[in-house]
């Protein structure tokens, strides 16, 4: 399902992961596209918030580590894989274990690793369109979740 909304500013941004982290189940992989400075980070902020991440300050990009792990109803799995050198690094970090690990995975710039994401995931595009408004682009799989 292909769907799209207008995201006015951070308040409105943060309301909208907490409600998508609070659906999350286990196997869940949401993959994020968009520029620097469009949100990601603060969305996977809220998404843990959803998530049941007691202290959503301590989530921040693993730009450097790649890789974060946060406790929350269920484990959360954060990547950021903008500074990998090739899409096969992602593979090398144990991606596919993650996805199997029984929590949910937040990919940040996950357009670089796309051939590499399960078909089944949630891809979220943000778009910047004011200095705190976003346009974002929601394609989740028609398919039910498999237990």
């Amino acid at each position: 399902m292909h769907s799209a909304r207008a995201l006015s500013d951070l308040d409105t941004t943060i309301a909208f992961g907490r409600a998508l982290g609070q659906q999350l189940q286990a196997g869940d992989v949401i993959a994020l596209i968009g520029p620097l400075g469009a949100g990601k980070t603060h969305l996977v902020r809220a998404i843990a918030e959803g998530l049941g991440v007691p202290d959503s300050r301590a989530v921040s990009s693993p730009t450097f580590t790649l890789i974060h792990e946060y406790k929350g109803r269920l484990p959360i799995f954060h990547f950021d894989v903008y500074r990998l050198k090739s899409p096969a690094e992602f593979l090398d970090l144990g991606a596919t274990e993650y996805f199997e690990a029984g929590g949910v995975c937040l990919i940040e710039w996950a357009d670089r690793v796309l051939e590499y994401l399960p078909k089944r995931r949630i891809t979220i595009e943000l778009e910047i369109t004011g200095e705190t408004s976003r346009s974002l682009t929601i394609d989740e799989p028609s398919e039910p979740r498999t237990k």
